[in-house]
């Protein structure tokens, strides 16, 4: 389904969450091009395990099936980012065996270990003789998801926030400013210099965002994104919104800044799951009525899924890549069925076209004037090589 040429195709997908009973099907609409993919990236979100105990305050996740990630292999994937606030939420066994359990079947997982030093050390796949390194972190929190040299978690950076009045009127609403803590900056740099010695190709992945905020960067994002790019890294992209975000380039290398969920399937009718402000993470209504805003899923009363009818438009970001970098990069539009599969659309369905306008408006929306153009049937382009990449 994607149109091959010279150099190897990395496919990224953002949040995967396999809560179904059976997890094989939540793939099987994508199955065909997530295959063709040489380096297939998936942001694996919850804990896989059946030895968990609830170790966050913040909105913990269930211990999932570890034979769910069976299904995670068999659609494609050869890489999971792992450096997800929801890594720790069932304790140092849940990182453990969520680890144990893709290294068993043959998957690198980046962005979490047993201590901080695992937690960064990079995935590299060596593909036609085209080295690929993957790195991954975790931006959002919570403090009890980092990973430290005596315990297990994510690679982490530290985001602060500060709130200023800006005129004189107590009680009013305040500026929010939002920066990466320097130090974890510079660790971050010294990672990607040290993979570009390895690898041909870094590409780094966030997870970062605003949850359901689809058109507006928080200030630490650009910064974040950009020093990835100036410390070496070819590529940058983000997820943890729960909503698709724009795109842009800079210094001649792509940023996706959100290519929101994947797969988000909650359902376990057999158990309930209740979060520490009485949610039942299960209960479809209840979840959509806690965690966002009506929208008109919310009038359709057989409608499972969780979030706002935007966040359908989901994606499968695609990077041609060689030994001097990427070549191109671009996505194929997905939109989420209500069987929770993500369902790929190409340039002469509607559907599609409904998720590139909304791509398209989004990416304009922060400030971008990036152009995309149809490259196939199914993958658009919104960056081609021309000359070589800032730096390299």
């Amino acid at each position: 389904m994607l149109d091959k040429a010279s150099g190897i195709d990395l496919l990224v997908v953002g949040d995967i969450l396999l809560g179904a009973l059976e997890a094989e099907p939540l793939f099987d609409k994508v199955r065909a091009i997530l295959r063709q993919g040489d380096v297939v990236v998936g942001q694996v979100e919850w804990p896989h395990t059946r030895r968990g105990q609830a170790s966050s305050t913040d909105f913990p996740a269930p211990a999932a099936d570890p034979d769910h990630l069976k299904a995670f292999r068999n659609a494609g994937f050869n890489v999971a980012t792992v450096a997800s606030n929801h890594m720790f939420d069932q304790g140092q066994n849940g990182v453990e065996d969520t680890l144990a359990t893709l290294k068993a079947l043959g998957i690198q997982a980046v962005g979490a270990g047993m201590n901080i030093a695992e937690a960064r050390k990079p995935a590299i796949v060596d593909r036609n003789g085209v080295k690929v390194g993957v790195l991954a972190y975790n931006c959002i929190g919570p403090r009890e998801s980092w990973a430290t040299a005596v315990k297990a978690g994510t690679a982490h950076i530290h985001v602060m926030t500060h709130y200023e009045l800006e005129y004189a009127s107590p009680g009013s609403r305040p500026a929010e400013f939002s920066f990466p803590h320097p130090d974890h900056v510079e660790e971050m740099e010294k990672d990607i210099r040290a993979l570009r010695r390895e690898a041909d190709v870094v590409v780094v992945v966030f997870h970062k965002g605003m949850v359901r905020i689809p058109v507006k960067l928080a200030h630490y994002e650009r910064t974040i994104c950009r020093a990835a790019i100036d410390a070496g890294a070819h590529a940058v992209l983000g997820h943890h919104a729960h909503v698709l975000r724009g795109v842009e380039v800079y210094k001649g290398c792509p940023i996706y800044h959100g290519i929101n969920h994947f797969v988000v399937s909650y359902a376990d009718p057999g158990r309930a799951q209740v979060t520490a402000s009485g949610v039942d993470l299960h209960d479809r209504h209840a979840f959509r009525k806690a965690f966002r805003e009506p929208s008109p899923d919310d009038r359709d009363p057989d409608s499972n899924f969780r979030f706002a009818a935007e966040a359908r438009n989901t994606m499968i970001a695609t990077l041609r890549l060689s030994k001097r970098g990427v070549e191109k990069a671009g996505f194929v539009p997905c939109w989420i069925n209500e069987q929770e599969q993500p369902q790929p659309f190409g340039r002469d369905e509607a559907r599609g076209a409904q998720v590139v306008k909304y791509i398209e408006d989004i990416t304009r929306a922060i400030g971008s004037d990036t152009t995309f153009r149809w490259d196939g049937q199914y993958r658009l382009v919104f960056f081609e090589r021309t000359a070589p990449q800032q730096g390299r």
